[in-house]
């Protein structure tokens, strides 16, 4: 329940992300506009009865609250139901009522002359979403998968074939069609969802093609090495790294990188080893970040970036006193940095997690950030990593 003395601050303060002020003379829509931007953001709440300047004119309708309910009903898909409470005598007289919501587990809309719109929060300001907005909240609330879109352009010659067999005969040991048996391919891609009937997946050209950047320019990952703390234009090398996530593997070993090996070596080469003495005789080497952490760090970079996030790749930065890998994009379906230490698991790529953690790169538990990071860097060093959200960015910092 909101008390007097609480409703009194949230006005003081003004409107916000999260509060907005209307006068109890509003008609159904533009409340439900409301609610919706809130619902699609991260919550929020309406004082009705409280002018745009926080001055108090209170509530004016006889049965606000079965105003507001059948609002919720009939004004927003799918329908809302939120807190409501009216809070009295907030000025000599004045009433106002408090609709509050919580974020939707759907994305929300206005349904008003016959079509629907969406919104979202942005400042103090319910505003229509751009396509990649929206199309990036359909994805946070599970209702949609960025990476079994259709790529433009992409056919079944743009995958590498080598690397198909190897994972479809070697990895999940079943037979494959011939090279030329075009049919019997499409076949197997569709139902893997490589292909969907729309062409290749944003998933099969990441993991398989030929030339990922040829169709998603922002698939790769930007490498750094600088001399000192910061990021220095005199930097010690920089890398373009491309090419398929997977590698290409033979009864010999590796044949060709994928991503994840290349960054590997990348880090390696730029960070070397650390020399110590045991007993004060034998020389012991050991590399300044532990393998196993590294390979965790940049495959979950890979794994759970925003692909809807066009405008940046993944970045490595090696500095002198650390390492930070950084993905494009929130993190998705409600994870956040305290909840990924204990090991919660949430894919927003599920066909991209389940490939890659079929060549072993991801335990099957989805406990490799509190094992393997975590945990790594402790016995190694005896630090903690990062983990760090901030706006369309995450960060996992590793401290040398």
């Amino acid at each position: 329940m909101t008390t007097r003395t609480e409703l009194m601050e949230l006005i003081r303060n003004g409107e916000n992300s999260g509060v907005e002020f209307k006068r109890d003379g509003i008609e159904n829509h533009a409340l439900a506009k409301e609610l919706v931007a809130f619902s699609n953001f991260s919550g929020g709440v309406v004082l009705l009865g409280v002018e745009d300047d926080g001055s108090v004119s209170g509530i004016v309708r006889a049965s606000i609250e079965e105003w507001v309910m059948t609002a919720c009903r009939d004004k927003i898909r799918p329908a809302i139901i939120p807190f409501f409470e009216v809070v009295r005598n907030v000025e000599p007289g004045k009433d106002v009522a408090v609709v509050r919501v919580t974020p939707g587990f759907a994305v929300h809309s206005l349904w008003h002359k016959n079509q629907n719109t969406y919104f979202i929060r942005v400042g103090t300001q319910s505003r229509e979403p751009t396509p990649d907005e929206l199309g990036r909240l359909f994805q946070q609330r599970g209702a949609f998968r960025a990476e079994l879109r259709p790529v433009s352009g992409a056919t079944l010659a743009d995958l590498d074939l080598r690397r198909l067999t190897d994972y479809f005969s070697r990895i999940r040991q079943q037979d494959v069609p011939e090279a030329a048996d075009e049919g019997s391919w499409q076949t197997l891609l569709l139902n893997t969802e490589i292909m969907v009937d729309d062409g290749l997946t944003v998933s099969g050209i990441l993991l398989f093609g030929k030339n990922p950047n040829r169709f998603l320019p922002f698939a790769g990952i930007d490498a750094a090495a600088f001399p000192g703390a910061e990021k220095d234009y005199a930097a010690l090398e920089r890398a373009t790294l491309r090419g398929p996530m997977t590698p290409l593997m033979s009864e010999r070993g590796l044949v060709e990188n994928g991503l994840v090996e290349q960054a590997l070596d990348f880090i390696h080469r730029n960070t070397g080893t650390t020399v110590t003495l045991e007993d004060g005789v034998r020389r012991f080497e050991k590399p300044v970040y532990p393998t196993e952490v590294l390979r965790e760090a940049v495959v979950n970079a890979l794994v759970h970036r925003d692909y809807l996030l066009t405008g940046t790749d993944i970045e490595v930065a090696v500095y002198s006193d650390r390492l930070e890998i950084i993905s494009p994009g929130r993190l998705p379906n409600g994870i956040t940095p305290a909840r990924m230490r204990t090991g919660c698991r949430a894919a927003r790529n599920q066909l991209i997690k389940d490939v890659m953690r079929d060549y072993g790169y991801l335990e099957h538990m989805g406990m490799g950030v509190p094992r393997k990071i975590m945990r790594g860097m402790k016995a190694h060093n005896g630090t903690e990593p990062g983990l760090i959200e901030d706006g369309e960015r995450f960060t996992v910092r590793l401290d040398r």
